[in-house]
């Protein structure tokens, strides 16, 4: 499971047929490549009509946009995870959560919201770095201008487990945008209400993630000027994450995975895979392991291409592609990760696949589609 957020209503029906976005912010890399680990840590825990959304890059690694909880509106800046299914928002009295000047954090304030309805079951979720814990609660939200009513979601009380990665991070929650399968509790996640409300004519959200860009995700269909080429779409082999079947990992033509799975998540900045193989990737490209834990090559060398085979298409990562840079460091962009049974063993293709590759996921049919990013 992973860490994602809410929504809020409105009545007019008139925008319920409109393809609306959400701005996303992007975070910078040198802030990226500082918490890096810190971030990573939190990864192996998560495993367990239409809108826009501005979603700005935050440095290359964590991207970030706004939605809002309550009436009126509460504002909160959410990371939206399509590898996790609940949308939690830091509570008035939650501990643990930012500092008073650096990591501020929105907090939501029941008692200011006319629509909130009690729920206060217990809410706990389980991440790498540590547990994460609050009460959930029911109030309407809004994402990309689309209202939903009644959204269940969390407000956390305490998120000492997420450690220095929230803390220093720019963003107040998480917005799930997996599938209702692995929602603690089957919440039905804020998309599936979407759609269930009638409120988007397609179940189907797209994601640009801008290079050193602020980016954006596209609610109830799709935005034809954020790619080139044509669309290719890829059936789901569990609508659980969006997992699909991978065929094949190379680098400079030499395999090092195949037949094997990977999912696509916006909330993993990085590329993981299974250690072992990780280690044999890197060391083939020259890349080096440092005391924390991550990989770096020298920023001078010319890397070789490193792709992934996806029902048959080609999908390939020049040397830049696969670099974070961040003054004399240049980091590896991928990480070992041993996700275990019945999950695993599987591939993540984060942030650093969906800034090249940009992303359709259809919730209805099951499948996700790729082109090139323009």
């Amino acid at each position: 499971k992973t860490m994602k957020f809410a929504l809020a209503f409105s009545a007019l029906a008139a925008v319920a047929s409109a393809v609306t976005t959400v701005p996303l912010k992007k975070r910078d890399n040198d802030e990226f490549v500082a918490s890096v680990r810190a971030v990573n840590q939190a990864l192996l825990g998560k495993l367990q009509d239409s809108g826009d959304i501005k979603i700005e890059d935050y440095q290359n690694a964590q991207y970030f946009g706004e939605m809002t909880v309550g009436t009126p509106a509460q504002s909160f800046e959410v990371i939206f995870d399509t590898g996790s299914s609940n949308l939690w928002v830091p509570a008035k009295d939650c501990s643990n959560c930012g500092g008073s000047i650096i990591g501020r954090k929105n907090k939501y304030d029941r008692t200011k919201s006319s629509t909130y309805v009690v729920d206060d079951a217990p809410f706990a979720i389980q991440y790498g770095s540590g547990p994460v814990s609050g009460n959930w609660s029911v109030d309407t939200a809004n994402m990309a201008g689309l209202d939903i009513e009644a959204q269940r979601f969390a407000e956390v009380k305490d998120a000492s487990g997420l450690g220095v990665a929230y803390k220093a991070g720019h963003f107040d929650g998480i917005l799930g945008l997996a599938f209702d399968s692995i929602s603690i509790d089957k919440t039905p996640t804020p998309f599936k209400n979407l759609i269930d409300q009638g409120k988007v004519d397609k179940g189907v959200f797209a994601f640009y993630l801008g290079d050193e860009a602020d980016g954006e995700l596209t609610i109830g269909g799709w935005d034809e000027s954020k790619y080139t080429g044509d669309l290719t779409w890829v059936p789901l082999s569990s609508a659980t994450y969006w997992e699909i079947a991978l065929d094949d990992v190379s680098v400079g033509g030499t395999s090092y995975a195949s037949s094997t799975s990977a999912i696509v998540d916006s909330g993993t900045s990085l590329l993981t895979g299974p250690t072992k193989i990780v280690k044999s990737l890197a060391e083939s490209v020259g890349a080096k392991r440092n005391v924390a834990g991550e990989y770096t090559v020298d920023c001078d060398a010319s890397l070789p291409d490193l792709t992934f085979t996806i029902a048959g298409e080609a999908y390939t990562l020049t040397g830049d592609e696969y670099v974070i840079k961040s003054g004399t460091t240049c980091l590896f962009a991928m990480m070992g990760l041993d996700v275990p049974r019945p999950n695993g063993p599987l591939w993540i293709l984060g942030d650093v696949f969906m800034r090249k590759f940009y992303t359709v996921f259809d919730y209805e049919n099951e499948q996700v589609a790729f082109a090139t990013a323009a």
